[in-house]
């Protein structure tokens, strides 16, 4: 393959670093059977859509007045989450940070969440020299805002930087930011997101492809 050799590795959170998407998905499918009983297949329509976005589809009109509760019950959960790693992620962030290359979380979780993560998982935070979050974005994934603010906070080109991404989202989000994607199969199959990624990987324990990145 040909070598590329970026600057900088930018991460989704949920589903490419932590491993929280089978738990969400246990969260969203309770939600799902109290408030959208027709939908059997909820978790998995709502999956990489912020909470702004699931609202704007699937809790307004009659349901708006239902977000609070859910929010209510989203911040008690993701109090008690498990914040395990993605396999493979914590040696490799560390192999980045020796080489000299940047790396930066962009992720549509908000403060609150992350002051769940950094409580049982402070180690995280050294890991990276950004961290941005959905306080910092003007726009959701898949518009680019979010991974042009990033590379920016890095002081680097678009051609520079390589996204990680598990979700529809998050890799329409990459591409249009003009970067170079991989697509991690922690969430979705790999069939389902070859087309928007330039490469694939189950996890980062893939590292005879992602050391040739570097």
């Amino acid at each position: 393959m040909n070598r590329h050799f970026f600057k900088a590795a930018l991460f989704d959170l949920d589903g490419v670093v932590i491993n929280t998407e089978p738990q969400y998905s246990v969260f969203w499918g309770a939600q799902g059977k109290e408030f959208h009983p027709e939908m059997a297949d909820f978790a998995e329509r709502i999956k990489g859509q912020t909470l702004t976005q699931i609202y704007a589809g699937y809790f307004s009109g009659p349901l708006t007045e239902v977000q609070p509760i859910i929010n209510e019950r989203l911040a008690e959960f993701e109090a008690n989450m498990q914040f395990e790693d993605i396999p493979g992620v914590t040696p490799f962030l560390k192999w980045l940070n020796q080489r000299g290359v940047r790396t930066a979380v962009v992720t549509s979780s908000n403060q609150e969440k992350m002051t769940s993560l950094y409580r049982k998982r402070p180690d995280l935070k050294e890991l990276f020299d950004v961290i941005l979050t959905a306080e910092d974005f003007a726009e959701s994934k898949p518009h680019p805002d979010c991974y042009q603010k990033a590379a920016a906070r890095l002081l680097l080109s678009a051609d520079e930087c390589l996204v990680f991404e598990d979700s529809f989202n998050g890799l329409k989000a990459g591409r249009a930011a003009g970067m170079k994607v991989v697509g991690l199969t922690t969430t979705n199959k790999a069939e389902l997101i070859a087309d928007l990624s330039d490469w694939l990987i189950a996890d980062f324990s893939d590292t005879d492809l992602l050391y040739q990145l570097f």
